[in-house]
């Protein structure tokens, strides 16, 4: 599995002087395109879904595809909410499988800002989920979703920067220097001395956005002043809309697949470019050694009810249905099923497989409200006769062909009756 913890990611970015692109995807074709171009210079890579893009794509579906190719990529991987507007945006994507979130809360005030953001942090905390804060603003000029980010720019200072990290205890920080989001009317004007100052008093990942548009000597020079983190996306939408414009101007009557067979080539080519201009190309094995496998886990619990030890199944169907709604909506979860033993002899006759974003949800969803009140309610008085056992999934398959040892399918966690 190349999903890893976004926080170990950036630490070593951080601490080898290079950057990690955080790469937004549309659709399929931009995801694979973003993990072929990683894979294609052996970079780690972050793949990015912005809520300002929703309207482009079903968030749930893509979600789902961005978590099986990342297990299945050959580079180390985490998944980025950027730009969430709320907290239930945030929530939804730990649910879908985002191990790393923002909350966009630039545009407030310092206080209102560390407000949310602490409130980000304490939920995500408790899934085992990083957290990118932001400070100062990015504005947008032109180009892909330059309107989505209204407003003047507003310069990441020092004094704030240290108060809100001592505050919000983020991750890792993006901060304003002078980008923008889209594309910049001539080349921009960092403040590198800005970015110097913070970088030695915060001693965290720092995060770029609007990152389209930089020279080669500019990128290099945020990596080596603790940039770990450069988001991108206007210079994969502008190589992909070429793309298109070029296959148009060579036939006069094409097909819509003909007119996209080549946004693949174009963006990974960019995501390959790029990466290398980052100082990433080449840091994928070093980078999968100093970050922890993400890794979630199977919360199972095996039972019968009071009645017979089978119950009737119109009962049990309604059971289970409270159980499913109650803990499904708990953070962290990321999945609830209920089941019933197929053989009639069975010692248990019934289950629950609850499926972990992490190991620390197994203390947030313990102490939970919604699931104290459901066990000691509804369940427990039920079910007396039960069995309770967390698995840490492992990819038997990858892990075997990285290591000299085979281990074990499910690893046990705990066990409690």
């Amino acid at each position: 599995m190349a999903l890893v913890r976004m926080s170990d990611l950036l630490r070593h970015a951080h601490r080898e002087r290079y950057a990690v692109g955080a790469y937004d995807v549309v659709d399929t074709a931009f995801l694979e395109a973003v993990l072929d171009g990683a894979e294609s210079c052996q970079a780690p890579v972050i793949v990015s879904l912005a809520e300002s893009h929703f309207e482009h794509f079903d968030f749930e579906s893509l979600m789902a595809a961005a978590v099986d190719a990342a297990r299945r990529a050959k580079v180390p991987i985490a998944i980025h909410l950027d730009h969430g507007q709320s907290l239930a945006t945030v929530e939804r994507a730990i649910r879908l499988g985002c191990n790393s979130v923002m909350l966009d809360a630039s545009l407030s005030s310092l206080e209102d800002n560390i407000k949310a953001t602490r409130e980000i942090v304490h939920l995500a905390r408790s899934c085992g989920v990083a957290v990118e804060g932001e400070l100062g603003y990015v504005p947008g000029v032109e180009g892909e979703a330059a309107e989505k980010h209204p407003g003047a720019m507003q310069l990441t200072s020092l004094e704030d920067a240290e108060r809100y990290i001592a505050e919000t205890e983020v991750d890792c920080l993006a901060i304003s220097v002078g980008t923008v989001h889209g594309r910049l009317r001539g080349m921009p004007q960092l403040d590198f001395e800005r970015l110097s100052a913070i970088n030695k008093a915060l001693h965290i990942p720092l995060v770029i956005h609007g990152g389209t548009g930089l020279n080669d000597a500019q990128y290099r020079a945020l990596a080596a002043n603790g940039v770990a983190k450069i988001n991108y996306f206007t210079g994969l939408a502008d190589a992909a809309a070429r793309s298109i414009l070029e296959e148009a101007e060579d036939n006069p009557s094409p097909t819509y697949t003909a007119l996209v067979r080549g946004v693949r080539t174009a963006i990974r080519t960019e995501v390959n470019r790029t990466c290398r201009l980052f100082g990433a190309a080449g840091r994928a094995g070093a980078a999968l050694a100093a970050s922890r496998p993400w890794r979630e886990v199977e919360h199972v619990v095996v039972y019968n009810l009071r009645d017979d030890g089978s119950g009737r199944s119109e009962d049990w169907a309604a059971f289970a249905a409270q159980g499913v709604a109650a803990l499904g909506a708990i953070p962290g979860v990321r999945g609830v099923l209920a089941g019933r033993a197929l053989q009639k002899d069975a010692r248990y006759h019934h289950c629950w497989l609850i499926r972990f974003a992490a190991a620390e949800v197994l203390a947030s969803y313990r102490d939970h409200p919604d699931h104290v009140r459901y066990a000691d309610n509804m369940f427990r008085p039920a079910a007396p006769d039960r069995i309770t056992i967390d698995f840490e999934l492992i990819d038997v398959l990858r892990e075997d062909k990285e290591s000299k040892f085979t281990p074990p399918a499910l690893t046990s966690l705990s066990a409690k009756t």
